[in-house]
């Protein structure tokens, strides 16, 4: 069996970015751009006032206070049309532009008006500051934004900022996923449920909620019967799409006919099962030549595997360089001990404690018991050759809402 680090490696390798697409950069937040930014322009396009104040030429000045006379005022939006000469100065505001000749602009708190048309310097601490240069953020023809960076509230002000109205981004792959059982059916119904003679498909929500938190787009293809024919036209449906994910259906039971029948259809098999708990039971092939997952049908075992192993490879068909989350060192509050020798993803919750990440397991740890996912926000990383850890030891775990991400796997 594979490491979950070769699993996941074996999984996203040989995939590249979706084709790009032109989307206004009112709708790319999140995207990855899919070519170089250059500016057009240099950003300020000139030299412009960073206070509300009295532009002037600092090497006029003479005497600790002097008064000067005011020969104009310059709003944002507006141009000087004359330089202020010795003993002149030029009232100015934030953002506008500054008279070729000034180096100075002082701040309006630091002025008294004597009169109208003249005022007194009061403090001369600003005396070849407050002017932001042209240029000095983006120069004109400088490469802004490589292609592969993703589109945040930042990014997207930049290019507005340069006259950018849209943006070229890689695309949003679709990911099928479908479940499969007999015993499994939808909330439709419900009263089937509650009597207690059928099982929620809660991985099928479980599954969307987490394709669309990834941003990808979900394609639910339904419940397979417990049927060949069922599950062959199911994953003939799916494998339209981008990525295929199954849940459930991979072991070797009498009724999980997955596995023929993706032999029937002619799909690669690479591998059925990983060295880690829960979600041992993992396949990965290609369906058409579709990259197909198949996930465990426990649901805390198809919640880790999927964060594992599916979101990494939507994140580098949407153009992510960075696909794996990073872990990070955490000092463990409970006592582990475990037992077969495979990597275990543990639920913990992890709080500041005196300027130390500290991880507190979220209960029960069984692949069935979906209640200690909405407790977690991190999975404690236990290595196959540490059965047993204290409270106090330091471990790594996985950050379920981190923005930082790595190019390959650290678990």
């Amino acid at each position: 069996m594979l490491t979950p680090s070769q699993a996941a490696r074996t999984i996203t390798r040989g995939h590249n970015p979706l084709p790009a697409e032109s989307l206004p950069i009112s709708a790319a937040r999140g995207r990855v751009l899919a070519e170089d930014v250059t500016s057009p322009l240099q950003i300020p396009p000139w030299d412009n006032s960073a206070m509300d104040g009295y532009a002037l030429d600092s090497s006029h000045l003479e005497g600790l206070n002097p008064e000067l006379a005011v020969i104009g005022e310059i709003a944002a939006g507006d141009f000087p049309d004359r330089e202020p000469g010795a003993g002149e100065c030029t009232r100015i505001f934030t953002g506008a532009p500054v008279p070729t000749n000034c180096d100075t602009v002082i701040r309006q708190e630091d002025v008294t008006v004597l009169s109208e048309g003249r005022i007194r310097l009061d403090d001369l601490r600003d005396s070849r500051r407050n002017i932001r240069l042209a240029g000095e953020d983006i120069q004109k023809g400088d490469v802004v934004l490589r292609s592969g960076t993703p589109l945040g509230p930042a990014q997207i002000g930049v290019m507005s900022s340069m006259a950018f109205a849209s943006a070229r981004v890689f695309g949003t792959p679709t990911v099928a996923f479908m479940s499969s059982g007999d015993e499994i059916v939808d909330l439709d119904q419900r009263e089937e449920i509650l009597a207690g003679r059928k099982i929620a498909t809660s991985n099928s929500y479980t599954l969307q909620a987490m394709i669309e938190q990834a941003g990808a787009k979900p394609v639910n293809i339904g419940i397979a019967k417990d049927d060949p024919a069922d599950v062959r036209e199911k994953l003939l449906i799916a494998a339209e799409s981008d990525i295929v994910v199954t849940s459930a259906g991979i072991s070797v039971g009498d009724h999980d006919y997955l596995r023929s029948v993706l032999d029937e259809i002619g799909a690669t098999q690479e591998f059925w099962r990983i060295q880690m708990r829960p979600g041992a039971p993992v396949g990965f092939g290609s369906i058409n030549g579709k990259p197909w997952i198949g996930l465990p049908g426990n649901p805390v075992s198809t919640m880790v595997t999927f964060e594992l192993f599916v979101r990494p490879l939507i994140r580098i068909y949407q153009g992510h360089r960075k696909p794996f989350r990073r872990t990070v060192d955490v000092k463990l509050a409970d006592p582990v001990r475990l037992g077969p020798k495979l990597t275990h993803f543990l639920r913990v919750s992890v709080a500041d404690v005196n300027g130390e990440l500290e991880a507190r397991l979220t209960g029960p740890q069984g692949s069935g018991i979906l209640t200690s996912m909405t407790l977690a926000d991190a999975l404690l990383v236990v290595p196959a050759d540490r059965p047993t850890a204290q409270p106090g030891e330091m471990m790594k775990a996985i950050l379920l809402d981190d923005p930082i991400h790595t190019e390959e796997p650290r678990y």
